[in-house]
């Protein structure tokens, strides 16, 4: 057995925290021979049911899980980690501007990047989930100067697994038959979700998503705005936002990360953007194409882009630059 590494799950006794952390704790997600340090944290009005999580994952009998922290302090939260899964964030709220929405979560990743900065591993992996993600992600990075940017990615992963079922859903496949579709941009309702470069099994041979389907008009109407939309679609059936869902979405990201991504196939993943070749503005966090060896991960450059691909980026491009620029008045300020 290797040494156990220490995880933190924040947000730990919301419901997405709740579909996540059994299969941490299982070994799904970093291997089935990496035992484990487990560290929830959560906000002290949430002690109570904290305890109660801890209590069932104590009771699930996990052989990997050398140990569970339950804490409602940063400084012990985040001691000597070697992962952070921020989960944690200000829900939105009904009559909530967006505005307000940024300012409630630049103070929280605020706090937590600082908290990386102080006590975390520099060689710390950090993913974020909290929404607005792709700008908490980059709150945290402004606030933890020490750990390398690269360190920090944030989930889009959930909207790229729900653009793979939709192709598969429409061509009868199974999701597995469908590769390298890609996420562009904000997760947020201007992300552009993008088969151009996507390929499917598809009676017998591989073919590419755009000639197997054989439907320009669904591909670049219903298909993105049923991606864009489909967390608004499930909180309006459920009641509830997503989480089993999201929880999956978060156990492949980072399963990505530790173990790499298959040959010839690329993930989404909201990274900054310094250096790409598609002519996104510089220190945005905005979800490329990505493929990760040896824990790095690296932007799939040079992918030809259309008109129609060019004015979709673009678009989310400038909705993050303009949540950067509200967050950085508060970050400032805060």
């Amino acid at each position: 057995m290797s040494e156990p590494i220490r995880v933190l799950v924040t947000g730990a006794a919301g419901q997405i925290a709740y579909s996540l952390l059994y299969s941490i704790g299982n070994g799904a997600i970093f291997g089935k021979d990496q035992p484990l340090i487990l560290v929830l944290l959560d906000i002290t009005p949430m002690m109570g049911v904290l305890e109660g999580v801890l209590m069932e994952l104590q009771d699930c009998a996990l052989p990997l899980l050398k140990d569970i922290v339950a804490t409602d302090k940063e400084e012990v939260a985040f001691k000597d980690l070697d992962v952070a899964i921020l989960v944690g964030s200000m829900p939105r709220r009904e009559g909530m501007e967006r505005k307000d929405l940024l300012k409630a979560n630049v103070k929280i990743f605020k706090s937590q990047g600082a908290a990386l900065d102080k006590y975390a591993k520099k060689s710390v992996k950090v993913i974020v989930v909290g929404n607005p993600a792709n700008t908490n992600c980059l709150t945290a990075i402004k606030s933890a100067p020490s750990i390398p940017k690269e360190n920090f990615s944030c989930l889009t992963r959930l909207d790229h697994n729900r653009a793979m079922a939709q192709i598969a859903l429409k061509l009868g496949v199974t999701a597995k038959d469908v590769k390298n579709v890609i996420i562009w941009g904000n997760h947020s309702s201007t992300q552009y979700p993008d088969v151009n470069h996507a390929k499917v099994k598809y009676q017998g041979k591989e073919v590419a998503v755009y000639e197997a389907l054989k439907n320009d008009s669904w591909l670049k109407g219903e298909f993105i705005s049923t991606v864009q939309q489909r967390g608004a679609a499930v909180i309006k059936a459920r009641k509830l936002s997503s989480a089993m869902s999201a929880a999956k979405a978060i156990g492949d990201h980072i399963r990505d990360i530790w173990f790499g991504t298959p040959e010839g196939e690329f993930v989404s993943m909201g990274v900054i953007s310094d250096g790409n070749s598609y002519g996104v503005p510089e220190d945005l966090l905005y979800s490329f194409p990505v493929v990760i060896k040896n824990k790095t991960w690296k932007i799939v450059a040079g992918l030809p882009v259309n008109d129609f691909s060019r004015e979709k980026m673009d678009l989310t491009a400038k909705e993050l630059t303009e949540e950067k620029e509200t967050a950085f008045e508060f970050l400032t300020s805060a």
